[in-house]
């Protein structure tokens, strides 16, 4: 009895330790936008719909908790910069606007007025760049983080000015809560022109560039975060860009099976279309040790 009391007592310190320093690792101080693990993919879904980038959409999960808010962001053919993940037929049936638009509208770019005049799914507001800073103005412990579908630096500097534009008539302390996503090594001095953003996330999904340049850029830059898609995550480069000082965002998850799956080889949080932050809470208190 006295070895397997033993046994018992050894195995309830193992799983307290380990919980201990699961815990402390979770709950170190962060600050800005990297204080939070869950990012909503183009403003997170709405009644099950994802990629709507509307303004409903952007309250309702705030209202669950989320707090950092991935948008799209593309041009009109007027060059007004609004959330909108691309001009294709494809993503107007997708937002129920092939009955509000005349066909040779669906599939290219609408003028903002056409834009900002067409309801999402027939009920939900679409937003232009002053629209996503007056609802940061009013939300102000809410970070937007821009994907910028546009391709050409001057089409991507639009959008960028747009935003800060906006932000330097409405609020100029918004602009510490935009936080801008890159593409690859160039487009870092492409946005410093613009402003000086003070966070960046390096996405990964487009660069050819190789883990140890990742890296080595990530530490030369003071980069904040780095995003990548499931096929480019390994143990070894989230525990090098760690080291160099960014947090490991893995993007599009939407199982809190996958989330804790992720969590185990080091990555710190996720891109979703559905789960909140209240739920990557939840997550990590299920299993918690209580001695």
């Amino acid at each position: 009895m006295k070895r397997i009391a033993a046994v018992i007592t050894l195995l309830i310190v193992t799983v307290g330790t380990l919980f201990f320093a699961y815990e402390s690792q979770s709950e170190e101080q962060r600050d800005g936008f990297t204080a939070y693990r869950l990012i909503a993919h183009a403003m997170g879904s709405i009644r099950d719909q994802p990629y709507t980038n509307a303004y409903e959409a952007m309250i309702a999960n705030y209202e669950k908790g989320t707090r950092v808010f991935e948008i799209d962001f593309m041009l009109t053919s007027d060059r007004v910069a609004v959330a909108r993940h691309e001009w294709t037929a494809n993503m107007s049936k997708l937002l129920g606007q092939e009955e509000e638009l005349p066909e040779d509208k669906q599939a290219g770019a609408l003028t903002h007025d056409e834009f900002m005049n067409t309801p999402i799914l027939g009920i939900y507001q679409p937003m232009d760049a002053d629209g996503i800073i007056n609802v940061l103005s009013q939300y102000p412990d809410m970070y937007i983080v821009t994907d910028t579908k546009e391709q050409k630096d001057e089409d991507i500097q639009q959008v960028l000015s747009s935003l800060v534009n906006a932000a330097k008539k409405k609020d100029p302390s918004v602009l510490s809560r935009i936080v801008v996503q890159i593409y690859n090594e160039p487009m870092l001095e492409t946005v410093k022109e613009i402003y000086a953003f003070p966070s960046i996330i390096y996405t990964l999904y487009a660069t050819q560039d190789t883990e140890a340049q990742v890296v080595d850029f990530v530490e030369n830059n003071d980069i904040d975060a780095v995003t990548m898609p499931e096929y480019k995550v390994n143990q070894n480069f989230v525990a090098k860009l760690k080291k160099a000082g960014a947090v490991t965002y893995v993007h599009t998850i939407n199982d809190t099976d996958q989330v804790a799956n992720y969590e185990k080889w080091g990555v710190y949080g996720v891109y979703s279309d559905v789960l909140t932050e209240e739920e990557l809470d939840q997550m990590n208190t299920r299993f918690a040790w209580k001695p």
